[in-house]
């Protein structure tokens, strides 16, 4: 799967979402402290769904209805890595289909998907 993950994931996430064999573009590797605005761009120029710990993604897209090809919220703070990388990687296994064109939630307890009206 294509995933744009914003800075605000953790690089071990990242690692292992990669390992997992999806393809991540990592805003902090490559564009630091750029706009959420931009980060959306880029995620949607790659048709790539964004990974975000930053809840004002789901402002732009619910909200705001900019378009974009799936966002997954993760709502892991206080959780080990370890922890938080097992809770991403399952997610992405049962249900990385669904993500498409939706707005997601993965936190401790479980999974919430919207779907949204439409997708880039």
């Amino acid at each position: 799967m294509n995933i744009v993950a914003d800075e605000s994931v953790d690089r071990s996430i990242v690692d292992s979402l990669r390992k997992a064999g999806h393809h991540v573009s990592y805003i902090a590797e490559q564009h630091a402290s750029i706009s959420d605005s931009e980060v959306l761009k880029i995620a949607n120029r790659e048709k790539a769904i964004l990974v975000t710990a930053d809840k004002d993604f789901g402002e732009m897209i619910v909200r705001l209805k900019r378009l974009s090809e799936g966002v997954v919220l993760l709502r892991l703070s206080g959780l080990s890595a370890e922890r938080k990388n097992v809770l991403v990687s399952s997610a992405f296994l049962h249900h990385g289909d669904e993500f498409l064109a939706s707005f997601s939630v993965v936190s401790p307890a479980n999974v919430r998907i919207r779907k949204l009206g439409g997708s880039v």
